[in-house]
């Protein structure tokens, strides 16, 4: 058996993938307040189902062998992994969706990945689509499996 090893770089936010820390943070300076000319950051849920199709390319090409080695290289647990790659499940339009939200100004997300967990453990699209409408994220895909 041959072992192939190579370096994953995983750039600068591949070590904040895990959850934010609960509770407020003591010392240091206060957040800034955002510029009057500053559009946000990209949304949380964005930076994850980004993540998600970059890691299904690492093991679909074999750069990583499975995803126990990659949680271990992207520094998160096993099932948190799990839980980012389950984001692959949402139809594509989600998918899509979730890539071009709008900033975020604040704290605020206009959608939490808890809220879409349970819509990607649906296995029909057109019944993700109806959940996903209801979040409030506005999606192309027909509203039914007919195309309707």
């Amino acid at each position: 058996m041959t072992k192939v090893v190579r370096k994953l770089d995983l750039g600068a936010r591949g070590r904040h993938v895990a959850a934010p820390r609960r509770g407020r943070a003591t010392g240091g300076p206060a957040p800034a307040e955002p510029a009057e000319g500053d559009v946000g950051r990209v949304p949380r849920i964005s930076v994850l189902m980004a993540l998600a199709i970059r890691f299904d390319g690492l093991l679909r090409d074999g750069t990583v062998p499975n995803l126990t080695e990659l949680a271990r290289l992207a520094h998160v647990t096993q099932p948190r992994m799990t839980q980012i790659m389950n984001l692959l499940h949402l139809a594509p339009d989600i998918q899509e969706a979730l890539l071009f939200l709008p900033p975020v100004r604040g704290r605020e997300e206009s959608v939490s990945e808890r809220d879409l967990r349970k819509v990607a453990s649906r296995t029909r699209w057109c019944q993700q689509r109806g959940h996903v409408r209801r979040l409030g994220v506005k999606v192309t895909g027909p509203i039914n499996d007919r195309g309707r």
